[in-house]
């Protein structure tokens, strides 16, 4: 039944969700991408990618914040190099979670004084250097390792609005606590005194999925600069962390700079079900439980309140059960769930806004872009 609906709703989406390019004539259907981070969850991300690209969607850009960046980066480098997205679902299960928490030598010795002094010295449990092991290889062979080889060409999308700094096919988030901001990346790299063609993608991505405390942060060398935000900036290094700290679904990220209506939307994946109903309030009850829910609030609660206000009907909410972001010890049944998930979520999203054309009712969701 859900092949079937969704076979009748590609037919009412290509009709309505199709842009034509003045300057060729030719159709497609495309949507710009903002993908939630979610640790291990991330792999429902990939299935819902996929219902999404069966449909017939391109994606000219894409952001992601953590798990998502790690997804957005695969995504953007696989449509770069003219490879079909199917494969994402493979490179995502080639990951093997538990060597995101390797231990040194010295640490296995000594246990959980090992793990103390390591957090206390290096601020995090664990090196998250298994990330950058596993992606850049992948990354090398598609022939995309920097942000210049996703740079969206002058002349290529004429009635784009994008800022030059701003002309990329990807874009991914960290927290820049030494500044104490959210550092977009390549975006800020010139604030940074960064040229940002040259800079991996591979380190971004390291840099969005730190989790504070859990992963060692990204100390990033820094040169001079000037600019309206921050002045002249002699430069030297920055601590960044996971983008989810700041911002963990900026569904706004694409929205036209020229307030002028969009050729197409923006949709969103968000790895939780949709929220309908609050939990019982709860106190803090110990100095340790206040600090996980300050970090908890900042990580949700701004996107959730965007999200409810304007965005939940451009939103494909992946149910992703009890599984938590750190729950390293995923077994493929678990990961198999995930995937199947997000192609449930992306499938009955795909269904709704096809029904809400064929009711004759405004383009559900609509926020951005182009």
């Amino acid at each position: 039944m859900d092949q079937q609906a969704f076979d009748q709703a590609k037919v009412v989406l290509h009709q309505f969700d199709t842009f034509v390019d003045p300057a060729t004539g030719v159709g497609s259907m495309h949507a710009h991408l903002v993908l939630e981070g979610g640790g291990v969850k991330g792999i429902g991300l990939v299935g819902a990618m996929l219902v999404l690209d069966e449909a017939g969607y391109e994606f000219p850009r894409i952001a992601g914040t953590s798990s998502g960046a790690i997804a957005a980066a695969l995504a953007a480098a696989l449509q770069r190099s003219g490879r079909s997205l199917s494969l994402l679902r493979g490179y995502l299960g080639s990951i093997d979670y538990t060597r995101f928490e390797d231990k040194s030598l010295i640490r296995r010795l000594s246990g959980g004084l090992g793990s103390a002094a390591h957090l206390l010295l290096d601020l995090g449990l664990y090196s998250g250097d298994y990330l950058v092991e596993w992606l850049s290889p992948i990354l090398a062979d598609l022939g995309v390792t920097t942000f210049g080889h996703v740079e969206i060409p002058p002349g290529e999308d004429p009635g784009a609005s994008i800022p030059e700094s701003q002309r990329y096919r990807l874009m991914v988030l960290a927290s820049d606590i030494t500044r104490r901001t959210l550092m977009r990346m390549p975006w800020d790299y010139p604030i940074y005194g960064l040229p940002p063609r040259e800079q991996s993608i591979a380190a971004a991505v390291r840099a969005s999925m730190s989790i504070p405390f859990f992963f060692e942060p990204v100390r990033m060398k820094t040169g001079p600069s000037t600019s309206p935000e921050y002045g002249d900036w002699p430069g030297g290094t920055v601590t960044l962390v996971d983008g989810g700290m700041l911002s963990n679904f900026p569904l706004q990220s694409f929205d036209r700079a020229d307030q002028g209506p969009s050729r197409w939307p923006t949709f969103g994946i968000k790895l939780s079900a949709r929220q309908i109903e609050m939990s019982p309030d709860r106190p803090a009850g110990s100095t340790v439980g206040e600090a996980v829910d300050c970090l908890r609030t900042m990580i949700t609660e701004w996107d959730r309140y965007h999200l409810d206000a304007e965005a939940a009907r451009s939103t494909i909410f992946v149910d992703c059960g009890t599984i938590n972001s750190t729950d390293f010890g995923l077994t493929a049944n678990d990961q198999q769930q995930l995937f199947d998930s997000g192609c449930r979520a992306a499938t009955q999203f795909l269904v709704a806004r096809a029904a809400a054309f064929s009711a004759g009712r405004p383009r559900p969701g609509d926020l951005a872009v182009g």
